[in-house]
């Protein structure tokens, strides 16, 4: 069989007709004919990347449904088969356990807490230019990954909240965190500071904190993190368009735990409050736009993380969801 005769386009009924009739998310499927050998799925993304990628380009999220990927390992191979360099998790804020190879745990924070919206580690200079994600076990209930395009969420609050947007646009935002030594499973941001920067010595956490252009205040039980002014708003190149890039719904109400509070941990850039009518608003704005996929074991779900902002409903467990950064 033919590889182009592997994947067809298909539809899932969560999907969104946005722009010229595009499809939001982009699904794919094996054909009848597929031979659904995991080695002939490897095979078949290497060879179809360019078709997989103009998918993924017009629509800025890609979902592999019904593909022989079952496991951990599974899953690490069809990463490797895109061709994209590995990020290191260094700088983000969730807690996450290496599984195998490039793959990590999702967010690890107890399934009755939902993750807000949010475009991964935007709230540091280097963030991963795409995300997989992969169901290895199927939420009991809930559970879904809502996404959204950044595009559509930067257009309506422009045009509902110009002069907002206008200071983000000038002043960029300013993150603030307070991490301990080891993680927090129980926090959404309990990635302790030498999980986050991948050291027990402080001098080393001080280099790479700096390399990502972040400060760091030592504490006496851990260290508050500093990060900005970072941009708000930034230019989707590839696209030709401007797009909403920021974690400020997520930090502004989700950033919570016994040592943060979520008012005080995302400021404008000059350092003065966020007002929190238009932040609750956006977010009002975020789930209107947005697409709730629920998952099927076996899930690869690509994302443009300039494209698309994602988040977490709440679960019943059993859930297990795991994850890959590219740059």
């Amino acid at each position: 069989m033919a590889v182009e005769e592997f994947f067809v386009e298909t539809t899932i009924p969560e999907q969104k007709a946005v722009g010229d009739g595009v499809l939001f998310p982009a699904v794919v499927s094996p054909s009848p004919t597929a031979d659904l050998d995991p080695d002939s799925f490897v095979a078949a993304v290497a060879s179809q990347k360019p078709r997989l990628e103009a998918l993924l380009r017009s629509s800025g999220a890609l979902l592999l449904r019904g593909f022989p990927v079952r496991s951990a390992s599974d899953f690490d191979r069809a990463v490797a088969a895109f061709g994209y360099d590995e990020l290191p998790y260094v700088g983000g804020a969730a807690p996450r356990t290496n599984v195998v190879g490039r793959v990590f745990t999702a967010n690890e924070s107890p399934p009755d807490q939902k993750i807000p919206f949010h475009h991964e580690m935007a709230q540091v200079p280097e963030f991963p230019a795409k995300l997989f994600f992969f169901c290895e076990v199927e939420p009991g209930s809930g559970g879904e990954t809502p996404i959204v395009l950044s595009h559509l969420i930067y257009e309506r609050m422009k045009t509902r909240f110009p002069f907002f947007v206008e200071r983000l646009e000038e002043h960029g935002l300013i993150y603030t965190r307070v991490l301990g030594e080891g993680d927090d499973p129980s926090s959404p941001i309990g990635r302790g500071w030498q999980s986050t920067f991948l050291t027990k010595d402080r001098s080393v956490a001080e280099e790479r904190a700096a390399k990502l252009g972040v400060k760091l205040e030592w504490l006496e039980d851990g260290v508050k993190t500093i990060t900005g002014p970072i941009p708000a708003i930034r230019f989707d190149h590839t696209r030709g368009r401007k797009i909403w890039f920021n974690s400020m719904v997520a930090a502004y109400t989700g950033w919570e735990d016994a040592r943060n509070d979520p008012v005080k941990a995302v400021t404008f850039g000059d350092g003065t409050p966020l007002p929190a009518d238009i932040i609750y608003e956006c977010l009002n704005i975020l789930e209107q736009e947005c697409v709730a996929i629920g998952w099927k074991k076996g899930d690869i779900l690509l994302l443009d993380n300039l494209a698309v902002l994602h988040a977490r409903r709440s679960f019943d467990p059993p859930r297990r969801i795991l994850a890959s950064l590219c740059k």
